[in-house]
């Protein structure tokens, strides 16, 4: 079994920057993709980012593209968001998740293990 935590969200103004951090236990996560989910109220959960399991193949939604960073320190079992220019369209809970697979994955499906979310609320 996995325990996913994160942590790091909040209220940002618009414009501003976070970082969410996911931290592992339980079993390792060093060979697994991991990836970050986003719901905002009323809407169904969508991806947001992947990383591989060595972190050297990384997606992005095109709603954060250009803006966020995915990473991984797989010897600290950790994964991180860094989220600029935010936008009231990112407040949404944030779940971090990992996958049986290596490489990483859109599907929700594809993900086995899920944190309980950490609420982003950006403010305009």
């Amino acid at each position: 079994q996995v325990q996913l935590i994160e942590s790091g969200g909040g209220l940002v103004q618009v414009g501003g920057s976070l970082s969410l951090s996911c931290a592992a236990s339980g079993r390792t996560v060093s060979r697994s993709a991991m990836g970050w989910f986003r719901q905002a109220q009323g809407k169904e959960r969508e991806s947001v980012a992947q990383i591989n399991w060595d972190g050297t193949s990384t997606y992005y939604a095109n709603s954060v593209e250009g803006r966020s960073t995915i990473s991984r320190d797989n010897a600290k079992n950790t994964v991180t968001l860094q989220m600029n220019n935010l936008t009231p369209d990112d407040t949404a809970v944030y779940y971090c998740a990992a996958s049986l697979y290596p490489t990483w994955r859109v599907s929700i499906t594809d993900y086995t293990y899920w944190g309980q979310g950490t609420q982003v609320t950006v403010s305009s």
